[in-house]
């Protein structure tokens, strides 16, 4: 057991650590009861040097006394910045999603919703956890664009494309006026994810619930977030690429079976369409059976490869297709080919930056009785809204007879 305060300081830095890296519910059990006593002991020790450095103001020294002011705005700068990142506000959130125990009205006072019916704020610890989660595992979720704008606030879309002409000394040029008439708003769209009390009715210690928690909220919000950046509705959800009324049908390409694996079809009728201007940073999203069935091992009029796979040491295979990164995703967010059906959308090719995902990234905690299922369920709720910002730099393929 250590004895100064430094040596229980640096033991609880190590416990997190091990907590984090624990192969049992046991070991994490063990390390939290050390966790307890070591901070048990911390506290008595702190009390004691309160205690000596108030004896030394007492005999005319000038040591303050630590962690005590009089002064209320000092007091205030002393309180912790985010009080939902705090142990106790943390452990009251386990108790509220274990047992339904309702958490301190102290922190539901300003809670996002400016209501009382939100019962809890997910932990800041948890949902820093959710956003870094996300941004490993969704890889298209990853590339777009992320905002924090008002929703039902209209952004202009500026449409400058002034001409150059030839001038005498009797004619002068046209004057182009700057205007931007075409706007792009946001809305508020609840996207929800649910967890039955079953799944977490085991899990006793503060760390094995966020190791539980994150990766089922996580699983879940990125599966719909990424399926409907690629063909959302925009009805109740972001509105997709693919279904996005913006996209011209000159923008639609069909490639048929004869054409899905020959190079001169693809430069005819994909590569050729893209515009110069939206050439860079553009990529193409497929499913893996697209690629790995049609593209790669594809070959032009001279025999050479045109999709590739380069092996990294460090970060994987890295897929390409005439020159452009191939991101790969799951079926159910772009169809493969020989899954999909004819006129289904099979790849798209767009620069991931011109869709904007617009939230703050706050979720809120709901819990009812499910009396169907005699079920306690937990319920997540993020407010979002996401669509393309700029739609001329989009091609859309599909499959053909």
């Amino acid at each position: 057991m250590p004895k100064t305060l430094a040596e229980i300081i640096a033991r609880l830095s190590q416990i997190d650590e091990e907590v984090r890296n624990a192969p049992d519910a046991e070991t994490v059990e063990k390390l939290a009861q050390e966790k307890t006593d070591l901070l048990a002991r911390k506290a008595e020790l702190e009390e004691l040097e309160t205690r000596k450095q108030a004896a030394l103001g007492l005999q005319g020294g000038a040591a303050p006394k630590l962690g005590v002011t009089t002064n209320p705005t000092e007091q205030r700068k002393a309180e912790p910045e985010d009080k939902f990142g705090t142990l106790e506000y943390r452990k009251a959130f386990m108790d509220y999603c274990r047992t339904g125990k309702p958490v301190g009205a102290e922190y539901r006072a300003d809670a996002y919703t400016d209501t009382t019916e939100a019962a809890a704020v997910i932990p800041t610890t948890i949902m820093a956890e959710i956003i870094k989660e996300m941004k490993v595992y969704g890889q298209l979720y990853n590339r777009v664009r992320k905002t924090n704008i008002a929703g039902g606030v209209r952004v202009p879309i500026l449409s400058l494309k002034p001409t150059a002409t030839r001038i005498t000394e009797a004619a002068v040029s046209d004057r182009k006026k700057i205007t931007a008439n075409t706007y792009i708003s946001f809305g508020y769209y609840g996207l929800e994810c649910k967890i039955a009390t079953s799944l977490l009715a085991s899990v006793t210690t503060l760390p094995m619930f966020e190791q539980q928690i994150v990766p089922l909220i996580t699983e879940a919000m990125v599966k719909a977030l990424e399926i409907e950046i690629m063909k959302g509705t925009g009805e109740g959800q972001m509105l997709g690429v693919t279904i996005d009324t913006r996209v011209a049908a000159g923008q639609s390409i069909t490639l048929s079976s004869t054409e899905i694996n020959q190079w001169d079809s693809w430069k005819q009728k994909v590569f050729a369409k893209i515009p110069l201007a939206y050439r860079a940073g553009g990529i193409f999203v497929m499913g893996a059976g697209t690629f790995d069935g049609y593209i790669d091992g594809m070959v032009d009029a001279n025999g050479q490869p045109v999709g590739r796979v380069n092996y990294g040491i460090t970060d994987g295979p890295v897929q390409r297709f005439g020159g452009k990164e191939v991101l790969l995703v799951e079926d159910d967010v772009v169809a493969s080919y020989d899954g999909a059906s004819t006129g289904d959308v099979i790849a798209v090719f767009f620069n991931p930056g011109d869709y904007c995902i617009n939230s703050n990234m706050q979720m809120s905690m709901y819990r009812w009785l499910d009396h169907d299922t005699n079920q306690w369920v937990d319920k997540a709720i993020l407010i979002n809204d996401g669509k393309l910002i700029d739609a001329a730099g989009v091609l859309i393929i599909k499959k053909g007879a």
